[in-house]
């Protein structure tokens, strides 16, 4: 049966009511970016963590899957579940606990997210960022950002440390960018360079805390990427990957090292690799969450040492600056 209409047998007014609908779900994701991704929002959330913590930190450490240890070792700490924050979001991935975490580590004052938000979860890539705009409210000044990665680059091993020296943001080649929107310039510019994403005496400070820990062999400097996720990639999809120069594979950090850099934090960021990726059809391996979590688990001890000379390193610089 044709469509109504005269000459070309289609109704013409259709195209115009996909215009309209269109144009509504445009102006709705506008206004809601607007209503929700302001400096208002971060303050809100920065001062009610101001208004029931003593310290200050100046540094913030975002604890990936599986590294959460690294918030329980934490001294006289407090702790505030996602959930009552005003404006977060609630984390729903196993090994994520959900809450801030405010502490000393190894006598340095520290703030910590202990499970992170991911685009996965059905969160819009600000949202996923948006807490490290509230470390920058409450003082912090430099991010240790983690994450468990699949090891891309052939010579690394189940268990190595990849100290993160560049990224490439494969969900901004698609325009998604956790920096969309209306900017405000109390954060930072509008368009921020990315060419010194991770600050290179913090990498230099991290190479000589692995040579001090006897581990250098199993610590290297590399490049990640964000995938959206929550599938694990397919061959045909690593193979690209490792050949435009990624080491290593994830679900995170790229968006909130971009929009710790708007605003002007300092970021040194690592992988722990999780697994190995699969490029060979003829492998018959699988990656699996569990899996990420063992060798997580397995490696706390190693790493909360690791992250701890770095802080001490870090507070070290941080004194000196202020002198």
């Amino acid at each position: 049966m044709p469509f109504p209409d005269t000459a070309n047998g289609y109704d013409h007014s259709l195209p115009a009511i996909r215009r309209s609908t269109n144009n509504d779900v445009f102006q709705t994701n506008a206004k809601h970016a607007r209503n929700t991704y302001t400096f208002e929002t971060a303050q809100e959330s920065a001062q009610y963590l101001l208004d029931r913590v003593k310290i200050r930190p100046k540094i913030g450490i975002i604890c990936g899957s599986g590294m959460g240890s690294i918030a329980e070792s934490l001294v006289d700490k407090q702790c505030f579940p996602y959930e009552e924050i005003p404006h977060f979001p609630a984390s729903t991935v196993k090994g994520h606990t959900g809450q801030m975490v405010f502490g000393y580590l190894q006598g340095v004052p520290v703030m910590c997210m202990q499970g992170r938000f991911h685009y996965y979860e059905g969160y819009p890539l600000w949202k996923c960022a948006m807490p490290v705009r509230v470390m920058k409210l409450v003082g912090v000044t430099h991010l240790i950002a983690t994450n468990a990665a699949g090891g891309l680059n052939p010579t690394y091993q189940v268990g190595d440390i990849m100290i993160v020296k560049d990224h490439v943001n494969m969900m901004g080649f698609a325009g998604n960018n956790p920096l969309q929107g209306p900017n405000d310039d109390r954060f930072g510019p509008r368009f921020p360079p990315m060419n010194k994403a991770y600050n290179t005496v913090l990498m230099e400070i991290g190479r000589q805390v692995a040579q001090e820990m006897g581990i250098d062999d199993i610590v290297h400097k590399g490049v990640y990427t964000c995938l959206g996720g929550p599938n694990f990639e397919t061959v045909a999809e690593l193979k690209m990957l490792r050949m435009v120069g990624v080491d290593a594979v994830g679900m995170s950090t790229v968006h909130e090292v971009i929009t710790a850099r708007h605003c002007d934090l300092t970021v040194f960021a690592f992988s722990l690799i999780t697994n190995l990726c699969v490029t060979e059809y003829e492998d018959h391996g699988e990656a699996n969450h569990e899996e990420v979590m063992d060798v997580g688990k397995a490696r706390q001890p190693l790493l909360q040492e690791f992250v701890s000379r770095i802080v001490i390193r870090l507070t070290d610089i941080l004194e000196l600056a202020t002198k």
